[in-house]
């Protein structure tokens, strides 16, 4: 949509009091609809036809338009008499600050819409009425609907998308709610768009500056020009409390680097190494575009507070389980390489799959395990693998690839988490080794977690299954949902601002689709 409207009024937008049902002419009881009360008036349904003709902007809300007010019998929803009811004020205010959701948005009739907003408006209040009804539509398509599904899925999102309803939308802000639906969605969105204002405030007060770098690295007791930059620069981002000027790199300094790293995934290590210098200087300017990705993906994700479910990050390379809206553990994860890509999308936990026979994909047969036979004619029997049915297995145990347990959300990707024998991997800061499957630290944990409602699953009988050598399925009392989602920017357990690679390279389609869309 675009920000065009007439300059000049039209006169069917005149006060025409004539075509106004008055509030004494109006018997009680009698005004259907979800908003009654004595203060409302109708007006003619053909309005919305010639409101729609003079703005065509709004043309693709017709039929939300004619839904709502039908439900209504066509009576006013932001209106007292000729009064604004006290709603309209918080919706102003909320598209007026757009920016502050993180949307750069454009609301349409825009000026039109501030001078219908004015305490001396004494223009029609049906078009008023039906702006400020579209101009919240609006509102909800850009701030909390955001890009079509149709566009998510270009960006290899497939979790489904949860539909708004605008009427619902509509009553939640006519009783006062205005935050409701936002409550709905996921809470990593409200926690990053108060980050994105803060960013916001560091870009507008701050002169943003390339940090040059001396030397390969430095440490604590060095004294050098760069360490006075990179204290000023933790100091505006939050992760030191005070900047002291000083060129010494003492132990305040030290802490703050340790905390930047651990936000930014680096490894926690205190010294201003090459894995700090390209994050530290990132402008400000990108790092609010990732905040307002990351919460244009939140939009795409449900709020699933309500119930036990299971959360991995594929940029943050760990997993989540949540009782509710308690986190339970985390734990790293092991993802897909670039050319094995792990899927986004969301399955819901059936099975416990312990000591697992590993049936080995066509792909990976091709790629790697004959290569491997040609070198090495004993391969199979060296890795405990067989041929049955046409199907190649590896044999259960401690050294099958998917160690002594995976965990089944069936799903046409073929994806699931699952133990492993390569534990080294979970110390690294990038965990892109897989071939699509999701390897996690602490598959214990993982099941204590999904059998925690069946006492009968001691520790004693959990290791048995696990080390017994033979596969054996067992069915959960009940699924859980997991998601699989891709947040490269998100707000840790301890209110902290984190960034994380863009690995699969998926920022940069959204940010086109978001800061170029008309």
């Amino acid at each position: 949509m675009n920000g065009c409207h007439s300059k000049q009024t039209p006169n069917f937008f005149r006060v025409e009091k004539q075509s106004i049902l008055l509030l004494d002419s109006v018997p009680k009881g009698e005004i259907a609809g979800n908003f009654n009360n004595p203060n409302n008036i109708e007006f003619d349904s053909s309005w919305i036809e010639r409101f729609i003709e003079i703005h065509p902007s709004f043309n693709e809300l017709k039929k939300e338009l004619i839904a709502f007010y039908s439900n209504r019998r066509y009576t006013y929803a932001w209106h007292k008499k000729r009064e604004l009811i006290e709603q309209t004020n918080i919706l102003h205010n909320r598209i007026i600050q757009l920016i502050d959701h993180g949307i750069p948005y454009q609301a349409p009739y825009l000026e039109e819409y501030k001078k219908m907003m004015e305490s001396q408006y004494d223009g029609n209040i049906t078009a008023r009425e039906l702006m400020i009804t579209c101009q919240y539509i609006s509102y909800a398509n850009s701030v909390l609907d955001g890009l079509t599904e149709k566009e998510s899925k270009t960006n290899e999102w497939f979790i489904p998308r949860k539909k708004l309803n605008y009427d619902t939308l509509l009553k939640s802000l006519l009783h006062g709610e205005i935050n409701e639906i936002e409550k709905q969605m996921y809470p990593e969105y409200l926690e990053l768009q108060e980050k994105l204002k803060a960013y916001s405030i560091i870009q507008k007060n701050s002169h943003w500056q390339r940090i040059p770098f001396e030397k390969k690295s430095l440490h604590l007791g060095d004294t050098s020009y760069t360490i006075a930059l990179i204290r000023k620069r933790l100091y505006l981002l939050g992760d030191i409390e005070k900047d002291n000027g000083s060129s010494l790199f003492d132990q305040l300094l030290s802490d703050g680097i340790k905390k930047f790293q651990t936000r930014h995934g680096l490894t926690s290590d205190g010294i201003i190494g090459q894995n700090i210098k390209a994050e530290i200087n990132i402008p400000i300017d990108e790092r609010i575009k990732t905040i307002i990705i990351n919460m244009e993906r939140c939009k795409w994700l449900p709020n699933e507070t309500d119930n036990d479910h299971i959360i991995v990050n594929i940029p943050e390379f760990t997993l989540e389980a949540f009782r509710r809206d308690s986190l339970i553990f985390q734990c790293n994860v092991v993802v897909g390489k670039e050319t094995n890509k792990t899927m986004i999308f969301k399955g819901d936990m059936k099975y416990i799959v312990f000591s697992p026979y590993w049936n080995v994909p066509e792909s990976i047969i091709k790629k790697e395990i004959i290569p491997a036979i040609r070198k090495n004619p004993n391969y199979l029997s060296i890795n405990k693998m067989e041929w049955v049915d046409g199907q190649l297995r590896q044999h259960p145990g401690p050294e099958n690839s998917l160690g002594l347990v995976k965990f089944l959300f069936p799903n046409i990707y073929n994806i699931y988490l699952h133990d492993t024998p390569s534990k080294a991997l979970f110390k690294l800061e990038k965990r892109t080794f897989s071939h699509g499957c999701i390897r996690i630290s602490e598959p214990m944990k993982m099941i204590k977690f999904l059998l925690d409602d069946d006492s009968t699953w001691t520790e004693e009988r959990i290791e048995e299954y696990l080390n017994g050598g033979k596969e054996k399925y067992v069915v959960l009392k009940k699924s859980i949902p997991v998601y699989i989602v891709y947040l490269t920017s998100f707000v840790d357990e301890k209110g902290l601002l984190n960034f994380r690679r863009d690995i699969y390279e998926r920022d940069n389609g959204l940010k086109e689709m978001i800061f170029d869309k008309k």
